[in-house]
């Protein structure tokens, strides 16, 4: 596409916005456009305190600086999703950019620009972002997009003062970027304007290390960040009550019903779930991402709820509990599931500073392992040869865990050294979620076994000491499940 070329589609995409095609409206009147600049209050808002995640975006952009110097770092919040016509997808920005920021912007880019004659000064750090829409030129009511149609957005001044650090206009970002020299680092794939602008910029491995690196930097979580987590696995022990008393004991219970009803614990303590949530009830329970959730919770089928709630500043728990839908397990079901609870306990008992990162994932492997051997389910071949082979892998599928913060599977572009093959410390957060799932159509188990899935999924801290475990409000153990369910209920 040409210069000419793409500015003809630009200026079309504009002309657009401002009139949808079919629109019931044609032209405005000379003395309809004058009444719209007059009569409005100053709401721009003074002497703003910073959002508390402020200074701790500072020293994270810091660290940041001090691995990069004489570089320019670029970081995009990442632009709306069409998701069907002019209906775009809720957005969310990427979350090396809040991380950074403690801003949830759209179309907004984070510039990290080399200081000092010799670029060695560390860097001086700008926010682009969309201004407040102009009441000069009509965007406020004429686009689509205008804030009496999106709502207010920050001024440049007000997001300076909450967030601490200087703010510019992001329509005037293609020429900083023109201008560029030196070498640039870019987190591609957000915005589809700034990876075409430094298109020219990619060296081959240059940005895979910039990802690689900021993924890196999360492993350990601050103090604001537990503190979030913290609170994002009390509210989601709320939502769990709320699916509880929600569950029929005599009657079926839908799927979405669940799911709708977590959903709204998500969206009135926090700003919504943090990933699609499970909702899986009898067989669906044996599909580890079923997220279709259009079945039937039914008395005296298990249902396994996997679900967390992503709180306002977009940091997620992680929680699973596999519930007996009218409140008892049936003998196998109680089997089952005490031969999970088992394996998750040696997991959790494993997690602790200086421990290999992959210690808790074979703890809890191998006591899987020692079940399916006590049922008999690998033949002639002890639990010890059939964890060596990994035989357990048929009905546990999945790792045991990963790590947790602004994304559910956290840091997933760490370097393996730091993460999978890497050390615990105290500040990593990580969940421990042992499952056993025995599908319907799996003739090498007993009968009595297929169709039932068990997942038991906690969120860990790492501490000094040991762990801590930030979902602990919720029981664990099948009599404690049995009486908390029984309480809720009444």
């Amino acid at each position: 596409m040409t210069d000419s070329t793409q500015e003809a589609a630009v200026t079309a995409e504009a002309d657009e916005n401002r009139q949808r095609k079919n629109g019931l409206y044609g032209r405005v009147s000379a003395e309809l456009a004058e009444n719209m600049k007059r009569g409005w209050a100053d709401t721009e808002r003074r002497g703003l305190e910073p959002v508390a995640q402020a200074e701790y975006a500072a020293r994270r952009r810091e660290v940041l600086s001090a691995r990069f110097p004489g570089e320019l770092l670029v970081v995009p919040a990442g632009n709306a999703k069409v998701r069907a016509n002019d209906t775009n997808y809720p957005f969310r920005p990427s979350s090396d950019y809040v991380y950074l920021t403690g801003d949830q912007s759209q179309d907004a880019v984070l510039v990290l620009e080399p200081a000092g004659h010799d670029g060695r000064d560390g860097h001086r750090a700008t926010l682009y972002l969309l201004p407040r829409s102009d009441r000069e030129n009509g965007e406020f009511w004429l686009d689509y997009h205008g804030e009496l149609w999106d709502g207010r957005r920050n001024s440049l001044e007000e997001n300076e003062q909450l967030l601490g650090l200087p703010c510019r206009d992001v329509r005037t970002l293609a020429d900083r970027l023109a201008a560029a020299a030196g070498p640039v680092r870019l987190l591609r794939g957000h915005d589809a304007g700034v990876d075409a602008a430094l298109a020219g910029t990619a060296t081959a491995g240059h940005d895979d290390e910039f990802r690689s690196f900021l993924s890196g930097m999360r492993l350990v979580k601050d103090e604001f960040e537990i503190a979030d987590l913290r609170f994002a696995c009390e509210a989601t022990v709320r939502g769990f009550e709320d699916v509880v008393r929600t569950l029929g004991t005599d009657t079926p219970t839908p799927e979405r019903l669940v799911e709708g009803t977590f959903f709204t614990r998500a969206r009135i303590e926090g700003n919504d779930v943090g990933y699609a949530s499970i909702c899986a009830a009898g067989p669906h329970a044996t599909t580890l991402h079923w997220v279709r959730n259009d079945g039937e919770a039914r008395p005296g089928d298990l249902l396994l709820l996997d679900a967390g709630v992503e709180t306002r500043n977009l940091y997620t728990a992680d929680v699973t509990r596999t519930l007996p839908v009218d409140g008892r397990f049936t003998p196998v079901q109680r089997r089952v599931y005490e031969a999970v609870h088992a394996a998750q306990e040696a997991g959790i008992a494993a997690v602790k500073p200086g421990a290999a990162y992959r210690d808790f994932h074979d703890a809890a492997q191998r006591v899987l392992a020692e079940h399916l051997a006590a049922w008999g389910l690998f033949g002639d071949r002890s639990a010890d040869e059939a964890w060596e082979l990994g035989l357990q892998r048929r009905w546990s599928l999945a790792g045991t865990g990963h790590m947790l913060g602004l994304d559910v599977h956290d840091c997933a572009k760490a370097r393996t050294g730091m993460y999978v093959d890497g050390t615990l410390e105290a500040g990593m957060v990580l969940t421990v979620e042992p499952g056993l799932y025995f599908q319907s159509d799996d003739l090498t188990v007993p009968e009595e076994y297929r169709g039932i899935g068990v997942r038991i999924e906690d969120d860990l801290l790492v501490t000094e000491e040991g762990n801590e475990n930030l979902s602990a409000g919720l029981p664990r153990t099948a009599d404690e499940v049995e009486a908390w369910m029984a309480r809720l209920r009444g």
